[in-house]
């Protein structure tokens, strides 16, 4: 299991179109990807599990991946967040 605690650092937040970026990425995947927000366990595959998360600016969200390409899917997820700055780049 691979496992990362990212923060949220544009001014919206983890709204519709960064959450839809993550879905993109993160269903190409077999491994289970999982973000916990303030307590709350959703799946990364999941638009509307990330959207309810309603993470704003300067929360952390904990990423767990779990399986076969934990390694890739990991690199891939920190790719799309921090190259692409949650789409606000």
């Amino acid at each position: 299991m691979k496992s990362v605690t990212i923060m949220i650092t544009n001014e919206n937040g983890l709204h519709a179109r960064p959450a839809s970026l993550l879905v993109k990425c993160t269903t190409q995947y077999k491994s289970k990807i999982t973000i916990t927000s303030n307590g709350e366990k959703v799946d990364a595959k999941s638009i509307m599990g990330i959207i309810l998360l309603a993470a704003e600016k300067g929360r952390n969200l904990y990423v767990e991946i779990d399986g076969p390409d934990e390694d890739i899917a990991l690199e891939n997820f920190l790719k799309t967040i921090i190259d692409k700055k949650f789409c606000e780049a």
